[in-house]
């Protein structure tokens, strides 16, 4: 199934805008890239490619109704209006038309995919997240200017770490279990222009209903949002204290981590115990124990916190801005042919 890749800059995109009338041109070179670990990873690398391995530098462009992201070989122009998105091919010189509804159900079928790849899973181990539905949660905010500078692509930066936690409510986080946002963001001076590109994602995300994240395609937010429901408070928030920060951000690395509960590191502990004796009774329990440590160790979950395990991280770099769009930028090239 092809898909529309969206690679949302700066940071972390609400669902809601209010006010917004007059639209500036922007146009910004960005790197992102987003690494997935665990089950989730096996999931969203489906459909994340090599950008999810290796990261991908973007041409961003908005004017008006319509933002371009172009990279060596394709180029997505998503138009507000129409709620249309085209995939350019510039190898092949096509392109191929994906309404919102469509992308939207895509979405759906990813979120499906999910929720089934983590039923397949309990069995194994007790699930990460206690259920939304069932308890109300709280969330924890903090942001902290370290005081620290440098420059970064030309823009003079200072630094702030944003932190977000999601648990539990009328419970410690260290108790119920949770989940962690951090936000470590090298922000300049603030630069105008790049609100257009905040803005036109804000009125994207809202149509497609749910939070979006930089570098993470819709599909992939949908599997993530499966695996961790709690993940859209935490974006959400994230995004409204993001937008409140002085400054534009040039670079900015989101770590998103579950918190383990204590009963959940209790069982755990149980589970090696019982591990190490079937390792000691049977030569297939040796090999066993040999490749879940093997797996451990590349995974690196035999080392560190052993409360937190990261699930996603994210790096968004700004490599340059400027303010004036041709309209033919943000339009399909002439003589490329549409294919169904």
């Amino acid at each position: 199934m092809d898909r529309a890749r969206v690679s949302l800059p700066l940071a972390l995109v609400a669902v809601a805008l209010a006010g917004y009338s007059v639209h500036a041109d922007v146009r910004t070179d960005q790197k992102t890239r987003v690494q997935f670990s665990g089950v989730l990873g096996g999931v969203v690398n489906l459909f994340g490619g090599k950008a999810a391995k290796e990261g991908v530098t973007t041409t961003v462009a908005v004017k008006g109704d319509r933002k371009v992201s172009t990279n060596d070989t394709t180029s997505d122009i998503i138009d507000l209006n129409e709620e249309k998105i085209y995939k350019v091919d510039l190898r092949r010189k096509t392109y191929k038309v994906t309404t919102f509804a469509e992308l939207r159900q895509q979405m759906e079928d990813a979120r499906r995919k999910a929720e089934e790849a983590a039923k397949k899973e309990q069995p194994k181990s007790k699930p990460a997240e206690p259920d939304p539905n069932a308890k109300e949660m709280d969330i924890d905010f903090n942001v902290k200017n370290t005081g620290e500078r440098k420059t970064i692509n030309g823009f003079d930066t200072h630094q702030a770490v944003m932190t977000i936690t999601v648990h539990e409510k009328g419970k410690r986080v260290e108790d119920s279990g949770g989940l962690a946002l951090t936000s470590e963001i090298w922000l300049t001076p603030r630069v105008a222009a790049m609100k257009e590109v905040a803005d036109f994602d804000a009125r994207f995300a809202q149509k497609l209903q749910g939070p979006m994240l930089a570098g993470a395609s819709p599909q992939e937010m949908a599997a993530m949002l499966a695996s961790y429901p709690q993940l859209k408070e935490g974006l959400t928030r994230m995004a409204a204290e993001g937008a409140k920060l002085d400054g534009t951000a040039i670079l900015t690395t989101s770590t998103f981590d579950v918190i383990k509960s204590a009963d959940q590191i209790a069982q755990e502990a149980k589970s090696t115990d019982e591990d190490k004796v079937q390792d000691k009774s049977s030569v297939g329990g040796l090999l066993g124990g040999i490749a879940r440590r093997a797996a451990q160790k590349r995974s690196g979950s035999d080392s560190g916190d052993k409360t937190r395990a990261n699930f996603m991280t994210s790096t968004t770099e700004v490599l340059k801005i400027a303010t004036e769009v041709p309209s033919a930028d943000v339009a399909v090239p002439a003589g490329f042919k549409e294919t169904k």
